[in-house]
């Protein structure tokens, strides 16, 4: 099961492909510990496993990311989700959209696939608990008819997952 925007998306630009080729070359030869992207020829959406790290409550799970690259990345954020069955995680919604401020208001060009999954590593591994947000069910049905994540005003106020 996938999540996608309700617009068409449009064609990659040739700097989002350059960078993206550039990425992915990156990513063959330094892939971040914890991932594994699994080839496809479909350049703008890349999907991505994630291994929970050791010695947290995700050691060994397994969790696959869904990547879709916009016509402008870099100058504009991919849309992250998780692939249901997500995490069970105080920012992540069942639907597989998280809540982290680097997808949203605090992208910057800078930032490349490889910083985002580890942000999300990041993310996992701090966690203390085992739980969906609290509005959870409210949000997940506020986005029925595939509604993307990054329509949402998100409100980023906690600091410590």
């Amino acid at each position: 099961m996938t999540s996608s925007s309700a617009s068409p998306r449009k064609a990659l630009s040739k700097i989002a492909c350059n960078r993206l080729q550039k990425e992915l070359v990156e990513w063959q030869v330094n892939p971040p510990a914890g991932f594994k992207h699994r080839v496809t020829d479909n350049l703008q959406r890349w999907i991505i496993d994630v291994i929970g790290a050791a010695g947290t409550l995700y050691a060994n799970e397994t969790y696959q990311l869904q990547v879709d690259f916009p016509e402008h990345y870099p100058m504009e954020a991919p849309q992250v989700i998780f692939v249901p069955p997500a995490p069970l995680h105080p920012h992540i919604y069942s639907n597989g959209h998280i809540c982290l401020d680097i997808l949203y208001d605090s992208w910057s060009p800078a930032m490349t696939v490889s910083s985002v999954c580890i942000s999300i590593l990041s993310m996992l591994s701090s966690s203390t608990v085992k739980q969906r947000p609290e509005d959870n069910d409210r949000y997940v049905k506020n986005c029925k008819n595939g509604r993307s994540p990054k329509e949402t005003r998100w409100w980023f106020h906690d600091d410590k997952v």
